[in-house]
C-alpha cells in the first residue's frame, strides 16, 4: 500500500494538480502511513510540521461538531426556525421565475446543517453590494472586509432570495457561515472563542484558527495555481495563471475581523486536523475525554440528500459526504465512509469499518475531486464503477 500511495502523491505533482503534499493514514492506534512528497520546484516549499494550510470547506465539519455539542446541551431543537435566534431570517423570499415570493416554509436549523436551506454560493460581483458575497469555493474572493462580524453577514444573507423553499432540495452553499452566528447566539460567546473552548483546546488543536499574524502567515504553504479561464462568450483569449504564489490568500485572516466564516475560514495543519479525525474515529472520544456523543456522530453521518453533485452512491449527511456504495466511485471503500474536502485540495475521510482515518493536505488550485478517490483506490483497491 505504501508504494501505491506514494505513487499517487508523486503523480499529483507530475500531473500539476498539486505542489508538495502530505498524506497521513491511521488505523486504530497505529500510524500506518505518513509521507511528505515534495515537488522540488522553484517557489514551492517542503512541508514540515510547522506548515499551515487554509482548509476551506474542511472548516464545515468543525462547525457542525460545534452545533452538535450545543444540541447535546439542550439549547435548541433541529426543527427550530432560525429566526427564533436570528430574527432577520423571519421574512424570507424565494425566487419565482423572474421575481420572488414569500417563503411558505421557515428556514430551520436542520436545513442549514444539511445544505437544504436554499442558499448557494455567490460569485464575486454577481450580487448587489449589500448582499452576501462570502468566499465562493471556485474563485478568488478578496472581499471578506465587507462584513465586520457574522451578524452583519446574516442580515445581508436574509435579504438574498432563496433558490427554493427551505428543506425541499440540496444546494451547497453558505449555510455554515450562518451556523457560526447561531453558535454565538446559543453559546453567548464569539464563534472563534466557542470553538477554542469546546473543541480546539480539549483536542490540542493549537494551530487551528481564523486568524493569521505575521509569524503564522509566513508558515502558510505557497499556493500552486494552474488555472486557465476563458472570457464568457469568447473563444479566445484565455487568462492563464501557473506557478507558486503567496499573494492569493483570498481571505484576510485579519486579527481585527470577527467575520469568521464557519464554512471556509479556518487555517490548520496536518497534526491538528488529525486530532479532530481521531476524535471522530473513536466515536467522539479523544484520548479518554468525551467530546461528542456517539448519537451525535450517527446523526452527523446519516444521509439527508442522496447522490450529491450527481455522483451515484455518495450522499450528504450534516455537511459530510457518506458513501453508500464505494464501487460507484470506482473504489472498494466500504459503505459508511464519510468525510469532506477543501477547495485548495485538502481532504479527509473516516472509515468506521476499518477503524481508519486519512488526512491529505496540499495547497493548490484548481480543486480536483478525483484526488481522494485516487487515494481510496490505492488504499482499498479499485472497484468497477457503475456496477
Amino acid at each position: 500500500m505504501a508504494a501505491r500511495l506514494e505513487a499517487v502523491q508523486r503523480a499529483l505533482i507530475d500531473e500539476e494538480l498539486t505542489g508538495s503534499n502530505v498524506l497521513l493514514v491511521v488505523q486504530g492506534e497505529e500510524e500506518i502511513y505518513r509521507r511528505v512528497v515534495d515537488s522540488d520546484r522553484p517557489g514551492d516549499r517542503t512541508i514540515t510540521g510547522e506548515t499551515l494550510f487554509p482548509i476551506w470547506s474542511m472548516s464545515k465539519p468543525i462547525t457542525i461538531v460545534a452545533m452538535l455539542t450545543l444540541f447535546e446541551q439542550g439549547l435548541f431543537a433541529w426543527e427550530d426556525p432560525v429566526a427564533m435566534y436570528i430574527p432577520c431570517f423571519a421574512e424570507l423570499r424565494v425566487k419565482d421565475g423572474d421575481g420572488t415570493r414569500e417563503a411558505t416554509e421557515p428556514l430551520r436549523i436542520e436545513h442549514l446543517m444539511t445544505h437544504r436551506s436554499g442558499y448557494g454560493y455567490y460569485a464575486t460581483g454577481a450580487l448587489s453590494s449589500d448582499l452576501p458575497q462570502p468566499p465562493a469555493f471556485d474563485r478568488p474572493h478578496p472581499n471578506q472586509t465587507r462584513f465586520d462580524d457574522l451578524q452583519a453577514f446574516c442580515e445581508a444573507a436574509a435579504r438574498q432570495p432563496l433558490e427554493f423553499e427551505p428543506g425541499s432540495a440540496f444546494l451547497y452553499g453558505i449555510n455554515q457561515a450562518i451556523l457560526g452566528r447561531l453558535v454565538e447566539v446559543l453559546s453567548g460567546q464569539p464563534f472563534a472563542e466557542y470553538l477554542e473552548n469546546r473543541l480546539f483546546g480539549p483536542l490540542g488543536m493549537t494551530e487551528t484558527s481564523f486568524v493569521l499574524n505575521d509569524a503564522r502567515r509566513s508558515r502558510l504553504q505557497p499556493l500552486w495555481i494552474n488555472l486557465t479561464e476563458q472570457a464568457s462568450g469568447e473563444a479566445s483569449p484565455t487568462t492563464t495563471l501557473r506557478g507558486y504564489t503567496n499573494l492569493l490568500n483570498e481571505l484576510t485572516y485579519s486579527p481585527r475581523s470577527r467575520a469568521h466564516f464557519g464554512g471556509e475560514g479556518l487555517v490548520s495543519n496536518l497534526a491538528d486536523y488529525a486530532r479532530f479525525c481521531e476524535m471522530l474515529r473513536a466515536g467522539g472520544i479523544y484520548r479518554g475525554q468525551r467530546i461528542l456523543s456517539e448519537d451525535s456522530i450517527r446523526r452527523m453521518t446519516t444521509p439527508k440528500s442522496r447522490d450529491i453533485f450527481g455522483g451515484p452512491g455518495t450522499d450528504m449527511g450534516y455537511s459530510v459526504f457518506v458513501l453508500r456504495e464505494g464501487h460507484a466511485e470506482g473504489t472498494l471503500a466500504p459503505a459508511g465512509t464519510y468525510g469532506w474536502s477543501g477547495y485548495h485540495n485538502t481532504h479527509f475521510w473516516i472509515d468506521p469499518t476499518h477503524d481508519l482515518y486519512v488526512v491529505f493536505m496540499s495547497r493548490a488550485r484548481e480543486f480536483h475531486g478525483e484526488i481522494p478517490k485516487r487515494l481510496r483506490a490505492a488504499i482499498y483497491g479499485e472497484g468497477v464503477a457503475g456496477t
